[in-house]
């Protein structure tokens, strides 16, 4: 065992190359025409997507409204916007990495939202009576969130890992995450619509690991190029916007029609503004001069939409998801004051967009407070049917929020496991990934225009000259200098 461990290292230790002319397009064409084959195979309409719809209807008595497409597809449409433009622009926030942040975004999501309808399509969709799976809107709702775990762990290791890699990343964590949620949602019977747990605790805990095992001791080279400038900062800001405006579709989108999906928007609508003016305090009051800090801005504003949404359809009550929003803005933001350093520092983890703070230790908030508003619940608060509607399995209240407990450590279980083991096979030296000077830079991986230098004309510049607003001036007599 021994001499394997020690030539697995000597291997990892060889001179990097980030030639990847031919791996990554091998790896593009082969996976994409894998995909096209398991679909031919496996991958069919269901009987609301398919053209016997009419047949159907007529023999369930339903009309074309009831076609879930016409209750899905607007919560569809934000929530592929959070995933391809929302997480993507949020990456961008360092200074020489935006192709690289929405660029790669773009791929990770494209690849992995295919091979998630075929994960979760074999555990949840599949028909025992023909052996394929049936696949609709909420397919494609599910696939999006399937992605966003991966998005998470790309976080975690912006600006260090090749495309090939994260193709690699996104493989094992769309495989890694439909088992762990078939477990969750299936076999324990959790309740976790927003996915703290199932989304956010994995996608989270799974970055983490895999930047602990890619740990790199000289990324110092690299520091200079580890940080934002201020347009960079702007365009991630767009993407936090974008993130902010859609969380309550995310986390209403696959709930129960009717009071489920209203209440799940309403807590989500209320905690994540709370999360805003507990951030904007902590990030002020921790500033000598109280200044505020762009990194908490972007990122603990959206910490009550990952905190609330294991809970977000119970009956959790307005003033409680404004309390979980306080508490999650608060516990982020200090997060990133103090936790991100002692991760980098004492346990060697290059957590590059905060993820720990964002999503990790929200999830796993979101996953205590879903336990113990699940224990809490009564007939009294939700009604018989309601109770019924909500749990839909036959438990007391104490014992569903024991089962929710239970998730969350097969959540956490599953991403530090899986984050691990992953970490190893992305390790070796054959994936392009580059060196450590390296890092930050779009440059290895894009062909990056050149900056044009703009040089502005001298005009001259008059200072009797008052410029009044309700006065016709005209722009060749006068100009504004600006440093």
């Amino acid at each position: 065992m021994g001499n394997i461990v020690n030539s697995y290292r000597d291997f990892c230790e060889q001179p990097k190359n980030s030639n990847i002319r031919l791996s990554f397009p091998a790896v593009c064409f082969v996976w994409q025409i894998a995909m096209i084959i398991l679909f031919g195979v496996f991958v069919r309409y269901n009987p609301e997507s398919d053209a016997h719809w009419p047949e159907y209807r007529r023999m369930k008595n339903f009309t074309d409204l009831e076609n879930d497409f016409y209750f899905r597809y607007p919560s569809f449409q934000d929530v592929h916007v959070m995933i391809f433009v929302g997480f993507g622009f949020l990456m961008t926030f360092l200074k020489r990495y935006s192709f690289g942040a929405v660029g790669f975004n773009f791929l990770i999501a494209a690849f992995g939202i295919q091979w998630a309808l075929l994960m979760q399509g074999w555990f949840h969709s599949l028909d025992y009576n023909d052996g394929k799976i049936k696949i609709g809107v909420e397919n494609l709702i599910n696939a999006d969130f399937c992605v966003a775990g991966c998005l998470i762990a790309y976080g975690a290791v912006l600006g260090k890992v090749s495309p090939v890699q994260l193709l690699v990343l996104t493989l094992f964590g769309v495989t890694l995450f439909a088992v762990e949620e078939f477990i969750i949602i299936s076999v324990l019977h959790a309740k976790d619509a927003g996915g703290s747990m199932v989304i956010h605790a994995f996608g989270g805990y799974y970055g983490l690991s895999i930047s602990w095992v890619l740990y790199r001791p000289n990324l110092g080279k690299s520091k200079h190029m580890n940080g934002s400038v201020y347009h960079s900062d702007v365009f991630a800001m767009i993407g936090t916007l974008f993130l902010w405006m859609f969380w309550p579709s995310f986390n209403s989108a696959i709930c129960n029609h009717g009071d489920g999906q209203h209440r799940a928007a309403i807590n989500t609508y209320l905690s994540l503004a709370s999360t805003v003016l507990t951030t904007y305090a902590i990030s002020s009051l921790w500033e000598k001069t109280g200044k505020l800090d762009m990194v908490h801005i972007q990122n603990s504003t959206l910490a009550g939409g990952v905190a609330v949404g294991t809970a977000a359809e119970f009956m959790l009550m307005p003033y409680g998801s404004l309390i979980v929003g306080f508490f999650c803005g608060l516990i982020s933001t200090l997060g990133y004051i103090y936790f991100t350093p002692f991760l980098e520092k004492h346990l060697k983890i290059q957590d590059t967009c905060g993820i720990h703070n964002l999503h990790a230790l929200p999830g796993a908030l979101g996953g205590v407070v879903g336990a113990i508003t699940a224990a809490a619940a009564s007939t009294t608060v939700y009604g018989e049917e309601g109770f019924r509607g909500i749990f839909d399995f036959n438990r007391v209240a104490p014992v569903q929020g024991g089962y929710q407990a239970a998730a969350l450590c097969v959540a956490i279980v599953f991403g530090i496991g899986g984050g691990i083991f992953v970490g190893c096979i992305l390790k070796l030296p054959i994936w392009g990934d580059v060196a450590d000077e390296n890092c930050f830079d779009d440059e290895f991986y894009w062909e990056v225009p050149e900056e044009e230098e703009i040089v502005a004309p001298v005009l001259e510049y008059n200072n009797h000259m008052m410029m009044n607003k309700n006065s016709a001036i005209p722009a060749t007599n006068y100009a504004v200098e600006r440093s």
